[in-house]
């Protein structure tokens, strides 16, 4: 860890700010506070992330897989689906196929009642 105004790395230790520790450069009497670690996840594990919950996985599951939060992964997927731009088609549809319903339908035994 080295000064952040001259890159020293001759410090003494100066007490507490926001409950990180302080320090002063020797050198150039500069006080700073360390830098704390980021827990910002790489790209690569926001589009694992993002490929995983399209192929159907839940956000716990992905979370346990990815060793992150579940929460993080449905912010990242919340956030994803609100940037996303919908097709939209102004074609009119010209044949809707719905054989396999009415074949289910059709096969029923009984039309009332759960029996």
């Amino acid at each position: 860890m080295n000064c952040p105004k001259c890159s020293c790395s001759n410090f003494t230790k100066d007490g507490f700010a926001n409950k990180r520790p302080r320090h002063r450069c020797k050198n150039c009497n500069y006080r700073y506070s360390v830098v704390q670690k980021s827990d910002v996840k790489s790209a690569e594990t926001r589009r694992m992330a993002l490929e995983l919950y399209l192929e159907g996985m839940g956000f716990r599951a992905i979370g346990r897989v990815l060793k992150i939060s579940y929460g993080t992964v449905y912010q990242w997927v919340k956030k994803w689906g609100e940037e996303a731009t919908l097709v939209s088609s102004t074609q009119a549809v010209e044949v809707i196929e719905l054989d396999e319903l009415h074949t289910y339908i059709g096969s029923k035994k009984t039309t009332v009642g759960s029996g």
